[in-house]
């Protein structure tokens, strides 16, 4: 919206022709999505409290959990409000590129806050059925992968590219295609929804997968710095920057409030639909392995707990104290905050050796 008002009003004054700069609106994103955050949070925190819309803890987890029942949770609404908001502000509404990635984590979100809803304030415990969840994931995830293969026109919007190999790619045709993107979007939705854990886990993380993803977006979206680079060059992807800038700074406000000690969760809501919005972005920008790389927190997460249950069913034994992963290190007596910032520190390594594959080629 504003950078349509910034392009009209540029044909009489030249100074708002500097909004049309991605790097500068994504500066303004990470401020704007920061504002509304830091001036809606605590108002729907008071809401979520007054509603009585907390957190059921499992009181088979670690005894340090007990005392975190009733704390608000849904509060992933804060960062989907913030994000929707900043990105039609500041992105190019004319991108089909934004609006796949807004309406992906949308919808996400929209089922997270179903699950929520029924686990808080219906006191269902179950919340949204699993097969009805994976369900809805599979419908978006598949039309958003068949629409983004539909309208690829060149070779590189198909193709799966290997980092750190300068001339590996590997054609998959329009099935193959579909297919990968798929499981990224599913798949990462469920890997950050399983990270959720903690006070603070899953979302300084997503901040830095989402930086990282904003540079990836900017250079495949810029001829020269594409080629430069050796990056398939995706037309239109660099305003993706903008969004994941909205995310950076709605991620961060909402760490504000879910530091430890938390005032309030992200639940269902925010956690499906941030993993959700980062593996489409990742998908559009082609970078689905490097994706796996610098969301190596999340990986370990869920296979920590695809393990234990493969596991148990098999042996009847579990591997783990106890799964997510976390959780297994909270019961071997790390304090929540240890496990939160040193998990804080892998994601940092990781993330800088994806961005490392931008030139080890």
């Amino acid at each position: 919206m504003l950078l349509t008002l910034a392009q009209w009003l540029g044909q009489d004054i030249r100074a708002f022709n500097v909004f049309g700069y991605i790097t500068l609106r994504s500066v303004l994103a990470v401020l704007t999505a920061l504002v509304i955050s830091f001036f809606v949070g605590p108002a729907m925190i008071r809401k979520l409290t007054q509603y009585k819309i907390g957190q059921a803890v499992r009181d088979d987890g670690p005894q340090t959990h007990l005392v975190k029942a009733g704390t608000p949770t849904m509060g992933g609404a804060l960062i989907l409000t913030a994000v929707a908001v900043t990105t039609l502000l500041w992105a190019d509404l004319a991108n089909p590129y934004v609006w796949v990635a807004l309406l992906t984590l949308l919808g996400f979100g929209a089922i997270g806050w179903v699950d929520d809803w029924r686990k808080v304030v219906h006191r269902n415990p179950k919340g949204l059925p699993a097969r009805w969840k994976y369900f809805w994931q599979s419908l978006i995830a598949a039309a958003v992968s068949s629409w983004l293969a539909w309208s690829a026109q060149l070779p590189a919007q198909t193709e799966l590219i290997v980092p750190f190999f300068k001339d590996v790619v590997i054609p998959l045709g329009a099935a193959g295609f579909v297919l990968l993107s798929y499981f990224v979007i599913v798949g990462s939705s469920n890997a950050v929804n399983l990270t959720d854990g903690a006070d603070g886990l899953a979302i300084m993380p997503t901040v830095m997968v989402a930086g990282a993803l904003a540079i990836f977006a900017y250079a495949a979206g810029h001829a020269v710095f594409a080629k430069y680079l050796g990056v398939p060059h995706i037309p239109g992807a660099g305003e993706l920057a903008v969004f994941c800038s909205a995310l950076i700074g709605a991620g961060l406000a909402f760490l504000w409030f879910n530091a430890y000690p938390a005032e309030v969760f992200m639940g269902d809501v925010g956690a499906l639909a941030l993993g959700a919005a980062l593996g489409v972005v990742a998908v559009i920008v082609r970078q689905e392995i490097v994706l796996f790389i610098m969301g190596g927190v999340f990986v370990m997460e869920t296979i920590s707990v695809m393990l234990q249950v493969g596991s148990y069913k098999l042996r009847g034994k579990r591997i783990f104290l106890m799964a997510p992963l976390h959780h297994h290190y909270e019961l071997k007596g790390w304090k929540e905050n240890q496990v939160v910032v040193r998990f804080w520190i892998i994601s940092m390594m990781l993330v800088l050796i994806g961005l490392s594959t931008l030139k080890l080629r």
